[in-house]
């Protein structure tokens, strides 16, 4: 119990130490890229008004870059930013995507959405790839281990952005087949639909999102998983197992699957930023109002609180997920110990 309380807590000062440097690396750059990053919110409310109207934006725009800290040095201004959040827990307000709106409750408000997405999508792939990877595993080189090799590899060779366009022109309203809604996860719900229509209403909304996540990771996943088992059902004790008479499933499940683990658990580590991030371009596609067209607004609009926001939000939860994965290395390897690890 020493060694664990030790090994987390070196482990969770070098996640911050690392994810301060993620931070001060982000802003940085952001400080650095060319263009005024108050000019976009500036034009994007003027009109065409007269002489003192635009004296009046420019006005607001150096008050803008005061309250931004850009009047300032990068490394002042980051100073300001993290002092803000450490004594306040303060993160700013968005000044482009929604003006005056704390960037807590714009990521709050959209996280839900990007939640159920994504784990719908991750649980889709584990459930498919992972029996998929252990039978062409555990039969290399046989037909379905080459149809399925060939298939996944098409698979992920297929741009996410080509796909949800070719789904949403030929099986949305106006399509070839317009079996499912265009945008959006909420039905359009009209008066006397029963409980189970409803339900059914809003997974046919979920069906080709999910799938736009989902096919590129079960290609990978099932080639991960495929490899491993073949790595281990070469070693001398599954030979010793089958040679004793254990049933095959018994050999493959409880010997040959549990020693693959270690892989699980590492891909694991990514699935915790995977589950907020969501798909920038699924969900520009098919006009979903998730984390992954928050982070497409800010970065087009170059907003700096929110997009700090995001890259604290995403580092941590890489970090956290990294620091998981390494504490589940001890439970499926006893090879592993926290001892050997301080």
């Amino acid at each position: 119990m020493h060694g664990l309380s030790f090994y987390l807590l070196k482990r969770v000062a070098l996640a911050l130490l690392t994810l301060f440097i993620i931070l001060f690396v982000s802003y940085l750059l952001l400080r650095l890229a060319p263009g005024d990053p108050t000019r976009s919110s500036m034009l994007s409310s003027q009109g065409a008004g007269s002489l003192s109207s635009e004296k009046g934006e420019l006005v607001k725009n150096d008050s803008l870059r005061e309250k931004l800290h850009l009047d300032k040095p990068p490394y002042v201004g980051f100073y300001l930013w993290m002092k803000q959040i450490l004594l306040h827990g303060d993160f700013g307000t968005s000044v482009s995507v929604d003006k005056g709106r704390p960037v807590t409750e714009l990521i709050l408000e959209r996280l839900p959405v990007t939640l159920r997405l994504n784990i719908m999508a991750i649980l889709l792939t584990y459930l498919l790839a992972i029996p998929m990877g252990i039978l062409a595993g555990v039969f290399p080189d046989s037909r379905y281990d080459k149809i399925t090799t060939l298939l996944l590899f098409f698979l992920y060779s297929l741009p996410t952005l080509w796909v949800a366009l070719i789904l949403q022109a030929t099986l949305c309203k106006g399509g070839f087949l317009p079996l499912f809604p265009l945008k959006g996860l909420e039905p359009e719900l009209t008066a006397g639909l029963s409980t189970w229509r409803i339900i059914g209403e809003t997974l046919m909304h979920y069906v080709l999102p999910v799938l736009c996540l989902t096919y590129g990771g079960f290609a990978g996943l099932s080639r991960f998983t495929r490899s491993a088992m073949m790595d281990v059902m070469k070693q001398d004790y599954i030979r010793t197992a089958v040679a004793k008479g254990m049933p095959p499933v018994d050999v493959i499940l409880s010997h040959a699957f549990r020693n693959t683990l270690v892989i699980m658990v590492t891909l694991f580590a990514g699935l915790l930023p995977a589950l907020v991030s969501g798909s920038i371009l699924v969900e520009y596609v098919f006009n979903i109002p998730g984390m992954g067209s928050l982070s497409m607004m800010a970065l087009s609009s170059r907003d700096i609180p929110l997009l700090m926001t995001l890259f604290a939000f995403g580092g941590a939860l890489t970090l956290a997920g990294m620091l998981l994965a390494d504490i589940l290395y001890v439970f499926v390897d006893p090879r592993i110990s926290f001892q050997s690890r301080v």
